[in-house]
């Protein structure tokens, strides 16, 4: 019942009579906790919390007090946080008591990754930025911001107010991005115009796909903005491990590779494809599904960029909450069937993940890859409400232990 009553009550009340309040009782609480340190958000529709991390490590390295906030991690000093649950950006509450914490600990720069309902919804408010990152603004979150521009001035909110804005340049509405900042913008991109770009600053990163590149890049131009070496950056960029659930790959000895990754956007899912497909000897198989109440405008839309892109492809749960599972399988596999797929010949549907992951290995040969999205470093799958202990990494080695 509370859950349909929510439903009903617009999201911009929701923000200023229960979110705003809560954020100022935060800051009152734990004293602008932020004040006198300098913070660095990062934002976007994909790579932020890879940029994140890569943005942390340059500060570690370069002797800097930091800390960091991500959505698979939290560094406070020398703390690990777990955050690889359902995460997007801490409660203010949460929020500023991490933050509070580093600072007793010592730590006089902050990296957070900030979500776009985390704008929306007040929950930095009080944290004063010194430099934003936007990596980029594509299709997701429909469900809570109804529209791409609300989606659009969500993010921008980052960049307002700070001393020095990253953006990225191979975007369209970069020129857009940099008229809505008052600091000094830096660009970054594969783009010859952009200041941060592969010809400008040479990297030659340990992970894959032009889309690191571009991660890699923003956090190089927020370095310099920082003054970091040079030389302390590119070594920390090109010595960058990937993340968990970032292209993790699961060896084996069955001669295929089997690959985790959290790409859960059109864009995340076609970039990962576009990266895995040149690497594939023989067949590219695709494992993913789309959560519910969610943005559900991509499902047919993933669904035709799998098509288009994979050999294969293996529909199965992500998340089903309370809606039909077999409704979301379904309104994927339309957008497939637009770009030709067929039904059990190279598409396929089986809700349970774990029977998923087994049929795509099973229907693997040797040269082929198998990429296994949505989940990434997440630690549980939602049914009904119920947050259920879940790893795609462990269903990976039950699949292979089982045969």
């Amino acid at each position: 019942m509370v859950r349909e009553v929510k439903g009903f009550i617009p999201q911009k009340i929701k923000n200023y009579a229960w979110h705003l309040p809560k954020a100022h009782i935060a800051n009152l609480k734990y004293g602008f906790a932020s004040k006198n340190m300098v913070v660095i958000g990062v934002t976007g529709t994909d790579g932020k919390t890879t940029t994140t991390n890569m943005i942390y490590q340059i500060l570690k390295n370069a002797g800097k007090k930091v800390s960091m906030i991500s959505t698979i991690n939290a560094v406070l000093g020398d703390e690990v946080l777990d955050t690889g649950f359902h995460i997007t950006s801490p409660n203010p509450l949460d929020l500023q008591k991490y933050i509070k914490k580093a600072k007793v600990l010592g730590s006089e720069y902050l990296v957070l990754e900030v979500t776009s309902s985390g704008l929306d919804q007040f929950r930095v408010l009080g944290v004063k930025f010194s430099v934003g990152v936007i990596t980029n603004i594509t299709h997701d979150h429909l469900d809570y911001h109804k529209t791409w521009e609300n989606y659009f001035k969500a993010k921008a909110k980052l960049i307002k107010n700070v001393q020095t804005a990253v953006i990225n340049r191979d975007e369209e509405h970069f020129n857009r991005l940099s008229k809505l900042t008052k600091g000094k913008v830096l660009s970054f991109g594969l783009h010859k115009n952009s200041n941060f770009n592969p010809l400008k600053f040479a990297l030659k990163l340990k992970i894959p796909g032009d889309y690191n590149l571009l991660n890699g890049l923003a956090a190089a131009a927020v370095s310099v903005s920082l003054n970091i070496p040079s030389k302390i950056i590119k070594d920390t960029l090109n010595n960058f491990e990937a993340l968990p659930g970032r292209m993790e790959e699961i060896k084996n000895d069955l001669g295929i590779k089997i690959i985790v990754d959290f790409a859960h956007t059109p864009n995340a899912l076609e970039q990962a494809l576009k990266t895995l497909k040149p690497k594939t000897k023989e067949k590219l198989i695709s494992v993913f599904g789309c959560a519910s109440e969610r943005d559900i405008l991509k499902r047919p839309i993933m669904g035709g960029i799998s098509a288009r892109l994979a050999d294969i492809t293996v529909l199965t749960d992500e998340d089903p909450r309370f809606e039909d599972r077999d409704k979301i399988l379904d309104e994927i596999a339309n957008g497939a069937f637009s770009h030709g797929a067929k039904l059990n010949e190279n598409l396929f549907k089986e809700p349970d993940r774990q029977k998923a992951i087994k049929m795509a290995i099973n229907l693997a040969k040797k040269g082929d890859i198998v990429a296994i999205f949505g989940k990434g470093h997440e630690k549980s799958m939602n049914y009904k409400g119920v947050e259920i202990p879940w790893s795609d990494q462990e269903a990976v080695k039950t699949a292979l232990k089982n045969g």
